[in-house]
């Protein structure tokens, strides 16, 4: 049966219920001042641009010029929503964009297979960039981005907007001081609704596979949080039913060894319910040798030690905007709160994971 959204809607829809938990009031937002305009344009619309279109109301030394987009409904529809939208220039080819527009920062979103030469374009450019994830599918791509963004001395970061939100930064602060002891295990699950998808995401020579595609999100967390490295990865990953979907892969599982012996696995689907309350099902769990810290969407953060009875942690830390960190390390100095190394090593990661479950093997990572 089709659905009654189109495909643009519903992920925009969809994106919009899973942050709402995860952000900050508008009036909460810190205001940001910067020392000059900041002129950006958004190459592509889809995926977690609204990581980039929402703090503008707090950011008003930045300036969007120009939106890239192949569907133009797309386009107005930004416009037409977010008021600090509405002089930026709509383009059909995102070259004549770059080419055109002067520019000091470029958001790249769009479909995965485009948006390593996105990147490597803005990079010859010497414009910074705010890239969806994955950067690249292939690794030859993740490499030339490397080279390219040291070659031209441009700030890259990458929308994995999770570590900012306040659950995730209390899981990373109980970790770190101890509370739980050494973690040894980790667990972690996202579970989606498959909904309307785009062509791109049926084939896997411009979609990648669903481990790196939304494996990246919980990949960042399981290391940042625990403070842990992942050394080694063994994954599955398969589609069953939806032969509609063609390439796409509904469901995988990653095991990984963690730098001190320890193990964390990584379940994800698109199998949620569309009558399930949200489009996501996000979990992560850290087991450590005094106790076990646990977020859940329905159950929050809770907590268990030798010393304290299972209790719900509700004294959270404000949560911070990804695009406003990076704009404050790039043009104020301040420590980022997602560094460029960082970015490479869960690139990595996943692509590898990806090919453990291609190869069959145990791959080192």
């Amino acid at each position: 049966m089709a659905h009654p959204l189109s495909r643009r809607s519903w992920l925009t829809a969809a994106a919009a219920t899973a942050a709402r938990p995860q952000s900050l009031a508008p009036d909460a937002q810190p205001l940001l001042r910067l020392p000059k305009q900041i002129r950006i344009a958004l190459l592509g619309v889809e995926g977690h641009a609204g990581e980039i279109l929402k703090p503008l109301d707090r950011l008003p030394d930045v300036e969007l010029v120009a939106i890239y987009d192949p569907d133009p409904k797309a386009i107005a529809g930004i416009i037409a929503r977010n008021p600090r939208a509405t002089g930026a220039r709509p383009y059909s080819d995102w070259r004549e964009m770059l080419d055109r527009e002067k520019l000091d920062l470029v958001g790249v979103a769009g479909s995965n297979a485009e948006r390593a030469p996105a990147i490597l374009a803005c990079a010859g450019r010497k414009l910074n960039i705010v890239a969806e994830k994955p950067l690249a599918i292939e690794m030859a791509d993740l490499q030339e981005i490397e080279k390219a963004v040291a070659q031209y001395g441009v700030q890259l970061t990458m929308l994995l907007p999770m570590r900012f939100s306040a659950p995730y930064l209390a899981m990373k602060q109980i970790v770190a001081s101890g509370e739980i002891g050494e973690v040894a295990q980790i667990g972690a699950q996202k579970s989606y609704k498959l909904g309307p998808r785009p062509e791109w995401m049926r084939h896997h020579n411009t979609f990648g596979g669903t481990i790196p595609y939304i494996g990246v999100h919980m990949v960042d967390l399981m290391r940042w949080a625990s403070g842990r490295e992942l050394v080694e990865a063994m994954s599955f990953q398969s589609r069953i039913g939806y032969p509609e979907m063609l390439d796409m892969e509904n469901t995988t599982a990653t095991l990984f060894r963690l730098d001190n012996g320890g193990v964390a696995t990584l379940r994800m689907d698109y199998l949620r319910p569309m009558s399930a309350p949200t489009h996501g099902d996000d979990r992560l769990r850290i087991a450590g040798t005094k106790g076990i810290v646990e977020h859940t969407a329905e159950g929050g953060l809770t907590l268990i030690t030798k010393d304290q009875k299972p209790h719900r942690i509700t004294d959270l830390p404000p949560s911070r905007s990804l695009f406003a960190d990076f704009l404050s390390s790039v043009y104020l100095s301040t420590p980022s709160g997602l560094e460029l190394h960082e970015v490479y090593r869960v690139n990595r990661i996943v692509l590898l994971a990806r090919e453990a479950a291609e190869r069959h093997q145990i791959v080192t990572i």
